[in-house]
């Protein structure tokens, strides 16, 4: 394996003149403005671009500022939300729209610190909308990003579980000086993961910084971490919480308890998921004991 981590300049240059090239066609990196951007990032947490897309597209039909979707209950976001999964961050979006409102006259915050005052904003979120939608200078770390770096610069297959210090030092050092030139780094460097550097079946022949990487140089070493866990879904409490969702989003009024009961056979594992689903604000009791998205 080489002994030293190929030149930063270089890995800017290819990277960043391949994005040039190959770069997708996406609503929200046509057109990158600051909301379309926050509403794209939640969207795709764990969820893949082409489940995204059509739920993206009519969300933004309904709700194209974030005035828009605090004017409306928040169960309206959940019902919208449809299934893509993980229906929180529909109520995160809702929340953030609320906030922005109330505190930042209907804009979105530009700054990396404001953003991270944004309920369901984290440090992943805040540093890709000021890269995206305002070319700041952030270092945006996502799944795709780590693994660019775990295998070009560090010479290893996967990234950590969790992000380290000695990580996020590595990923700064890397950024650009210059702020457009780190944006597009950012995005650059999310798309070469997505789409060459993927997790499973990386296309080296089509990486355009093959010859610089330590992973590759080494032999393709296998991961000796701790074990990398695919995410289960049959069974689980998961797809459970989903089919109780799916019930109440698609009636026209409040749902009762024995119809969102047929749903899901196993009683113990409904009714624990249907208690976490009341306590997270995803579903609400009306008085007479039916079951209705928040208000």
């Amino acid at each position: 394996m080489p002994a030293t981590t190929p030149p930063p300049r270089e890995l800017h240059e290819r990277i960043i003149d391949w994005f040039g090239v190959h770069r997708r066609s996406l609503p929200w990196r046509d057109d990158p403005a600051p909301w379309r951007v926050m509403v794209s990032e939640l969207m795709l947490q764990q969820t893949p671009v082409v489940r995204v897309l059509p739920v993206f597209e009519a969300w933004m039909g309904r709700w194209p500022t974030p005035a828009d979707l605090a004017a409306e209950p928040s169960g309206e976001a959940v019902r919208a939300w449809g299934r893509l999964g993980y229906p929180r961050r529909a109520l995160r979006l809702h929340a953030a729209a609320t906030a922005i409102v109330a505190d930042h006259g209907g804009e979105v915050p530009s700054t990396y610190e404001e953003l991270l005052t944004l309920p369901g904003v984290g440090d992943y979120t805040a540093a890709a909308i000021a890269s995206f939608a305002y070319g700041r200078r952030a270092v945006v770390l996502d799944t795709n990003v780590r693994r660019v770096f775990a295998r070009v610069v560090e010479g290893v297959q996967y990234p950590a579980p969790t992000v380290r210090r000695a990580e996020r030092d590595l990923a700064t050092s890397l950024l650009p000086d210059d702020e457009d030139r780190a944006a597009a780094w950012a995005a650059a460097t999310m798309e070469l993961g997505a789409l060459v550097c993927t997790a499973r079946s990386p296309r080296c022949e089509a990486c355009p910084v093959a010859d610089l990487c330590r992973w590759r140089a080494a032999g393709y070493p296998e991961h000796d971490g701790p074990p990398r866990r695919g995410q289960a879904w049959h069974g689980t409490d998961r797809q459970c919480r989903g089919a109780l969702m799916a019930v109440v989003r698609d009636a026209d009024g409040p749902v009762a308890p024995e119809v969102v009961a047929a749903s899901w056979s196993d009683a113990a594992q409904r009714e624990r998921c249907l208690d976490s689903l009341l306590d997270d604000g995803l579903l609400d009791l009306t008085p007479d004991g039916r079951l209705t998205l928040p208000g």
